[in-house]
């Protein structure tokens, strides 16, 4: 098992992507390749980014990737915001609640971990 696979924000991050990937599954085949491309494009980078850091050497460098993770949630996150508002999709209660509820934790569990890198 690899060190990343460890991490419960990686973890976090797999389910995350899971829930997102179902969500740009029912934009509009006329998006998918834009905005569904993009969405799974940057739920995917979460876990990648969570993964290399996990395997740099220095605490600067493995700081940087998960601070890199951090971002594309934000990006997850406003493609969300911005597919429903423009109204290409009409996210049912219990999804925006899932999807925003995991994207918190993982922004909090990453801050964690940052802060914990700087601080050595």
């Amino acid at each position: 098992m690899f060190k990343f696979q460890k991490l419960e924000v990686w973890k976090k991050s797999i389910e995350f992507g899971k829930a997102g990937f179902q969500i740009a599954e029912k934009l509009p085949q006329k998006y998918q390749f834009s905005f569904g491309d993009q969405l799974r494009r940057a739920l995917l980078s979460i876990s990648n980014n969570i993964a290399e850091g996990s395997g740099r050497v220095t605490l600067k460098e493995q700081s940087n990737f998960y601070n890199m993770a951090k971002g594309s949630v934000y990006e997850v996150v406003n493609i969300l915001v911005f597919i429903s508002q423009v109204g290409l999709l009409n996210l049912v209660e219990a999804e925006k609640r899932k999807v925003y509820y995991l994207a918190d934790e993982m922004c909090k569990m990453l801050t964690g971990l940052i802060r914990r890198k700087n601080a050595k």
